[in-house]
């Protein structure tokens, strides 16, 4: 993410981010009902330095199911301490005590019966709480608060694209001709690859225009929802801008030029190969929110030059992309190779 551009200027303070997994603290928000009854079991569980996929795998072993049939919203980093969501068939007659999990690193803390399974981005978001140490330049950080209130570029974060990038070497070589055979390998490198186009456009249009200026024709998205439309700049649309009914996107690139301005067209020109590519894999054009605006932002000074920001972002959007506007912000646990399941929204 080093070469895409900050929409308020690169930071002048640096920090260390995720010094320990208490640093990074995430919570799920998951707006659901649970009916009480039912073959489905939930499980709130709290996670420490364990991936998603991990826990979802010990559920599965204590359930007696295969790891498949675990389902949850959405991966959660493993350098953190982060509460989320499960669910796994449990039949109705059977009880399973899940509290036999509970060790140093995972923290069953809530279980109930529900009558459907947990699907993926079926929650509404994630509160963060992150701790920053070393903090180079405290008053540069604090003067960019009320800045980054007003919303950061929607980056896609940079493990999206694997240990070094590894995702998009890939996505060359399946561009390529060269055939991947696992499902779940192959879908994560066509993802990293429509991320990297939609990074490689916002990036361009903060460089050129900001974020706040509207073109005079815009594809818009519907607030809480993936349907978008076209329209030329009116006084309806601008008010509608202004109570965030509507909201200023960028292409999630696939197959024909539906949903794609002129100016767009022009920039992707640049990825032809790519996007010839994804189109040929049957993706659709899809959008995603230009901007993401951090809610209930706060910023708390600690001692021996740490700062805590709390913050929640809706669901799909990153942490790291509010932090890069903030601070030049060191990542200490990686120290070692991630993985796929070793993701953070």
């Amino acid at each position: 993410m080093s070469s895409l551009n900050y929409l308020y200027g690169k930071p002048l303070s640096e920090g260390d981010f995720k010094h320990t997994p208490e640093d990074f603290v995430v919570e799920e928000v998951l707006d659901i009902e649970f009916t009480g009854e039912g073959e489905h079991v939930c499980l709130q569980v709290i996670k420490r330095g364990e991936n998603t996929t991990y826990v979802a795998k010990k559920i599965a072993q204590m359930a007696g199911v295969a790891p498949r049939d675990v389902s949850y919203a959405g991966l959660k980093d493993r350098h953190g301490v982060c509460t989320q969501w499960f669910s796994v068939p449990v039949a109705i007659k059977t009880e399973v005590d899940f509290s036999k999990l509970n060790s140093d690193s995972i923290v069953v803390i809530k279980q109930v019966r529900h009558n459907r399974k947990l699907r993926t981005g079926c929650h509404r978001g994630n509160r963060f709480i992150i701790t920053l140490r070393n903090v180079t330049e405290p008053l540069d950080v604090l003067s960019r608060i009320n800045a980054v209130r007003q919303g950061v570029p929607n980056y896609f974060a940079e493990q999206r694209f694997g240990h070094d990038g590894h995702n998009l070497e890939m996505a060359e070589r399946l561009f390529g001709g060269e055939y991947i055979r696992d499902k779940k390998l192959r879908g994560i490198v066509i993802s990293a690859a429509r991320s990297f186009i939609f990074n490689q456009i916002v990036s361009r249009r903060v460089k050129e225009h900001g974020l706040a200026k509207t073109w005079h024709r815009e594809v818009f998205m519907l607030a809480g929802s993936n349907a978008f439309f076209e329209d030329d700049l009116n006084d309806d649309i601008v008010e509608r801008l202004n109570k965030e009914d509507i909201l200023l996107s960028a292409p999630l690139v696939g197959k024909g030029e539906k949903g794609l301005t002129s100016v767009e067209r022009e920039w992707l020109l640049e990825y032809t190969n790519w996007h010839q590519g994804l189109a040929d894999l049957g993706l659709k054009n899809e959008r995603r929110s230009l901007r993401v605006i951090p809610k209930e932002l706060k910023l708390e000074s600690m001692p021996d030059r740490a700062i805590k920001l709390t913050f929640e972002l809706p669901k799909g959007c990153y942490a790291t992309a509010v932090l890069r506007e903030l601070i030049m912000h060191k990542d200490v646990s990686k120290k070692e190779k991630q993985n796929p399941g070793d993701l953070e929204e």
